[in-house]
């Protein structure tokens, strides 16, 4: 090979790699804060990333997702968030109370498109729902003030119930919020509520041991990435003490718990991620309202009925959009 040859194809070859290097560090950064667990979300990270695909973004692609899962120890969080910013991300997409707080106390500089079951102007993410008047909008779905749609199902189900437990995770910001509901919800009914509170599995055995021996004839579970990642331990518990229970998020009852009711997940998942590809397009938190999902699932589980010795009523099973055999 001539000598200007071998010199032209030593700066070819140096020069790939940069260019690769320069194409790949262009490519946006997202940051995902969540509370729960890689494996226990996959289904709804699916949903995510369909709405980003719908905008023209693919994960390895055109976009880069840095996730960081706090697996229910909300501790984790702010330094989670902290982490996602050295990296530059250009937005941070969270699920979740505990991940947009710690995301929004970490700065006020950097997008945020959240995905809350309460009222994000109550928890401060924004100033209104149609002008957020900040750095972070979303998608609101309820979970938390269901209370009274819960309570009538469980009635029906089970018209003698007049004792009802809640179990909540008294770590959560929006424990407060849900115990007064369901208990303003009860007291319309003539329905007694029983509070009890887990932070961990072991308090979670507990609280259903304390449930059987006052008698409670029903169970609502609070929402909660502590509790929802403790999924298959409350199912399993749940039949073990014969107490029907309702939650508010559909894979509970794809994990053998008796009933759900509560917004669809993987459709708020899938807004966020439209919204975060928005974000990435150039538009502004502040110029895009917080959305309200609005579609809902009710799920039961046929086969956990049965196993509870439950007779579930045909209407009830005429109203429910899922019913697992």
């Amino acid at each position: 090979m001539r000598r200007r040859e071998f010199i032209a194809a030593l700066g070819a070859a140096v020069a790939w790699p940069l260019a690769a290097r320069a194409q790949q560090s262009a490519m946006p950064v997202i940051g995902f804060l969540g509370s729960t667990s890689a494996d226990s979300d996959a289904y709804l990270i699916a949903a995510f990333r369909q709405g980003l695909s719908e905008a023209g973004y693919v994960e390895g692609r055109n976009v880069t997702i840095e996730y960081r899962w706090a697996e229910g120890q909300y501790d984790r969080l702010p330094a989670m968030a902290s982490e996602l910013l050295r990296r530059h991300v250009a937005v941070i997409a969270t699920v979740g109370t505990p991940p947009a707080l710690a995301a929004k106390t970490a700065t006020t500089m950097i997008p945020i498109v959240f995905g809350v079951s309460e009222d994000p102007v109550k928890l401060g993410l924004v100033v209104s729902v149609a002008r957020p008047g900040g750095n972070a909008t979303g998608v609101s779905y309820p979970l938390s003030e269901l209370g009274a749609k819960q309570l009538g199902l469980l009635r029906e189900l089970i018209p003698a119930a007049r004792r009802v437990g809640l179990l909540v995770n008294p770590s959560n910001e929006n424990a407060e919020a849900i115990t007064g509901d369901l208990k303003a919800a009860a007291a319309t009914i003539g329905v007694e509520i029983d509070v009890v509170q887990a932070t961990d599995s072991h308090e979670i055995e507990e609280a259903f041991v304390a449930l059987t021996r006052d008698k409670v004839h029903a169970l609502v579970v609070g929402t909660d990435p502590f509790l929802y990642n403790r999924r298959v331990q409350l199912a399993t518990l749940a039949t073990r003490h014969a107490l029907p229970t309702i939650y508010n998020v559909r894979a509970y009852a794809e994990a053998g718990g008796l009933m759900s009711y509560g917004a669809s997940l993987t459709e708020a998942y899938r807004q966020i991620g439209a919204y975060t590809a928005r974000i990435l397009k150039g538009e502004k938190p502040i110029d895009l309202p917080v959305v309200q999902s609005t579609k809902f699932d009710f799920v039961i589980n046929l086969k956990t009925a049965r196993a509870l010795g439950l007779n579930v009523p045909l209407a009830l099973l005429n109203a429910a959009d899922d019913v697992i055999e």
